[in-house]
């Protein structure tokens, strides 16, 4: 173990280039993707993720509120991302703080650019995001969740959009960063992209990279979303392709 300051630093990677959780260098956590969980909802869907767990809902087309926000030409996309009280080791105080302010927002703001929002003007369409175990990387499960979420209830949409983070540990770039990882790591690089035209539609960065280790990690990017990418179309097949059982009158 090494020490910075007050803080002990864990060993993040063997020689070998194998993390503390077992993993390769370029290796996601396990992800299960389950579409439309949830009946009350125009359409839902529950992402675990290595230990996330994040269930989204979305309800409209439906009328605006506040109605001031509506738009002649155009549905609006509304996201409130929430993480629950209990959803951390130490317990986070109850409703919206500023990180999930911004992260509410910067998902809108990722989905406004791949729903077709013309074709339903003056509603809105809204996404509710509910960490309920976080373990980092909860805005990249969020993304995912929302958006076989959407899918779900028949949202018009350029692709679906898949997530993940990619960082810098121990010098090295890593994909989809464990809790361990993020707290302790050099950077840290949650983006979502639209697979099949390769388009980014989040990008963020925290920490620092070189040029050469930011392409490098935008490659390990993109490759991951798109074996993220295949998990959600496999979850929306399995929803719609499963055999519904007939009512019988009695």
């Amino acid at each position: 173990m090494g020490s910075v300051g007050a803080k002990e630093v864990p060993v993040l990677l063997s020689p070998e280039g194998i993390r503390v959780d077992g993993r390769r260098l370029d290796e996601l956590r396990p992800l299960r993707v389950v579409a439309g969980p949830l009946h009350r909802a125009d359409g839902s869907a529950f992402v675990e993720w290595g230990a996330n767990k994040v269930m989204a809902a979305v309800y409209g087309p439906r009328e605006v509120h506040p109605r001031h926000l509506q738009q002649n030409n155009k549905a609006i996309v509304q996201c409130k991302y929430n993480m629950a009280a209990f959803s951390v080791d130490e317990r986070k105080r109850p409703g919206l703080d500023r990180r999930s302010q911004e992260i509410s927002k910067v998902i809108a703001e990722a989905f406004e650019s791949v729903i077709f929002a013309e074709e339903y003007p003056r509603t809105s369409i809204d996404v509710y995001i509910e960490v309920l175990q976080a373990n980092a990387g909860t805005r990249c499960a969020g993304l995912v969740a929302a958006s076989v979420a959407l899918a779900d209830a028949g949202i018009p949409m350029a692709d679906l959009v898949p997530a993940v983070a990619v960082g810098k540990v121990a010098g090295e770039i890593v994909l989809d960063l464990n809790k361990a990882e993020d707290n302790f790591g050099e950077a840290d690089l949650p983006m979502a992209l639209v697979p099949q035209s390769g388009r980014l539609v989040l990008l963020q960065m925290e920490g620092h990279m070189t040029r050469e280790e930011l392409s490098r990690a935008l490659d390990m990017g993109v490759k991951g979303c798109h074996v993220i990418y295949d998990k959600m179309k496999a979850a929306l097949r399995d929803r719609y392709s499963a055999a519904r059982p007939t009512e019988v009158a009695a």
